[in-house]
């Protein structure tokens, strides 16, 4: 099969591999779109170690093969696999937090990923889902970390309530996501971001107000705008900046929802202004994947039409063309989302 090796730091090339094999509890899917994530491009610009040299994690497909235990899946199903695999063994899947399985079976890293024509998912009957008929490849594929990621993050963590002024510090994939969804829940948001473009997208997926923040200080626009503070806060990106601009921008009582993972520079670390969280009761929460429960009510969601992740759809690209995209990450010039559809 064809697919997208990362050989290096900052080096990725498609070649000709072998095709991956099942287990006996396994489904083969053959790939119809994976979407280019910025955690992909935190592996590719050397933040994170290569544990997969295969990555891509938001992929949707056809089933093209089952193995003999598999019950729930046949041949030609159409699937979608989220990211947040799981065993169903340890504590946290019994609870019901399967996002935050001790296997760590996230597609891309616990094994080969979606930039493969082909994909061998574990476990398929408990981590692959069928996909509604209403729902292309190219916006299942949308849906991808971020959206399910900011989906359980403004709804199940933060939990944004209607009227509720919302600020999101970051316009790419996962803050156009975030922005999307608690428009949908009847919030009033605010879109920070350098991009221009992204700015203008963001406005078409339901921010009522828009701050560039090369040119203006967003803390003190956004405390504007809400008069006196917003009630929750996204920071989207992971910078220092963003994260610490995010809870400055909350009123008394507001909560800090963060998504964004730190690059190299951080290493993990970023200070924040612990005092006046306090004696601002702020808190700071945080958000990974989705658990398996709740991706059934975010795809009803979708195949209804009340949350439209092909929106953020910049274009399908072909396999060859990630590199580049990766490139205009680095340098914050991607608007929108890429899907690519395209194994050439």
């Amino acid at each position: 099969m064809k697919a997208l090796v990362i050989e290096d730091v900052q080096k990725a090339v498609v070649k000709n591999v072998p095709d991956p094999e099942i287990e006996k509890d396994g489904i083969l899917v053959k790939t119809m779109a994976n979407g280019v994530c910025r955690s992909d491009w935190h592996v590719w610009v050397g933040d994170h170690g290569i544990v997969q040299p295969i990555i891509g994690h938001e992929f949707c497909g056809v089933v093209e093969e089952v193995g003999p235990e598999v019950k729930n899946f046949k041949r030609g199903d159409r699937v979608i696999v989220p990211f947040s695999g799981s065993d169903g063994t340890c504590p946290h899947c019994i609870a019901g937090n399967t996002n935050l399985c001790d296997s760590f079976f996230v597609p891309g890293t616990a094994y080969q990923g979606g930039y493969g024509e082909y994909v061998a998912v574990p476990l398929g009957d408990r981590n692959v889902m069928h996909m509604p008929d209403s729902l292309s490849f190219s916006d299942a594929a949308a849906l991808g970390c971020r959206f399910m990621t900011a989906y359980h993050g403004v709804v199940d963590r933060v939990h944004v309530l209607p009227g509720e002024k919302v600020v999101v510090y970051g316009c790419g994939g996962i803050g156009l996501s975030a922005i999307h969804i608690a428009s949908s829940m009847g919030a009033t948001v605010i879109g920070v971001d350098i991009n221009e473009s992204n700015l203008e997208l963001a406005k078409k997926l339901g921010a009522d107000y828009t701050i560039d923040s090369k040119n203006t200080n967003p803390v003190e626009a956004v405390k504007e705008l809400t008069h006196g503070g917003a009630d929750v806060s996204i920071d989207a990106l992971g910078i220092p900046e963003t994260c610490v601009n995010g809870i400055n921008s909350l009123g008394k009582g507001g909560r800090h929802l963060q998504i964004g993972v730190t690059t190299k520079k951080e290493g993990g670390f970023i200070s924040i202004p612990v005092d006046d969280m306090l004696m601002n009761e702020k808190s700071f929460v945080t958000t990974l994947g989705i658990p398996a429960f709740r991706f059934p009510s975010l795809l009803d969601q979708v195949a209804t039409g009340k949350l439209e992740p092909g929106k953020m759809v910049t274009r399908n690209i072909k396999l060859s063309e990630v590199e580049g995209i990766f490139e205009d990450m680095t340098n914050f010039k991607t608007t929108g989302t890429f899907v690519v559809t395209d194994f050439s």
